[in-house]
């Protein structure tokens, strides 16, 4: 059941609750990150951590609603303008939503009057975390499965409308991409690095981890496979 709660026809999803969870661990992770020499000798502070928050969540959700109607779906919401702004019936896109954290990640470093490498090398070690908590999301709702498998650990998903043992994706995305890349990251800006290095380690290390998942992954069924 999608729904963690309900109450009458109201009803709390445990994917909103993932964004929840993502979005605290980022407030307590990052008191860590900003106690690093180079954020205190620019004197940032926790008010400072709300605020790239904020501005974050904004990028996270526009962009990623966004970036699934221009970049999968344009032609549907183009004849369905009003679906856009449905979005509890699903569709964010990981490529937006990058794209909208990047922005506000550049507003918020115009703010501050210091580096963009500066703020995405702060936030760098935080995201995998959050992305983890969002594949648990996916999971839970069952969707983004895998492909058809005949390994133990296959499961079956109903909602892809057969009774195929498929890869649990979700949990390979939800390991590497999230957990693996987040404690990589973390280890390697526990020590003084040069700007943009903790951010271009983040870049290489979700590429290399999403690519390897691709893999096992099922492409949605409007854009289906390149090659087999």
């Amino acid at each position: 059941d999608p729904a963690a709660l309900r109450i009458g026809s109201f009803a709390i999803h445990w994917y909103g609750l993932m964004y929840l969870l993502a979005f605290a661990q980022f407030l307590l992770l990052g008191r860590l990150r900003i106690r690093a020499p180079r954020y205190q000798s620019l004197g940032w502070t926790y008010k400072d951590l709300e605020d790239l928050l904020f501005a974050g969540v904004l990028g996270v959700v526009l962009g990623g609603r966004l970036g699934y109607v221009l970049f999968y779906m344009p032609g549907f919401y183009l004849t369905h303008p009003l679906s856009i702004f449905k979005i509890w019936e699903g569709g964010m896109s990981f490529h937006g939503g990058l794209l909208g954290v990047l922005l506000a990640l550049w507003w918020y470093a115009k703010k501050k009057k210091t580096s963009f490498w500066v703020v995405s090398d702060l936030v760098a070690p935080l995201v995998p975390f959050g992305l983890a908590f969002g594949r648990l999301g996916n999971f839970i709702n069952g969707e983004l499965w895998g492909r058809p498998t005949d390994l133990p650990w296959a499961m079956i998903f109903p909602q892809a409308g057969d009774l195929l043992a498929r890869h649990p994706s979700q949990i390979y995305q939800l390991a590497g991409e999230g957990l693996c890349l987040g404690l990589i990251l973390w280890w390697y800006a526990s020590s003084p690095r040069k700007l943009a290095q903790v951010s271009g380690v983040f870049l290489l290390g979700y590429g290399v981890f999403r690519f390897l998942a691709e893999f096992a992954r099922e492409p949605d069924n409007f854009l289906g496979l390149l090659s087999l």
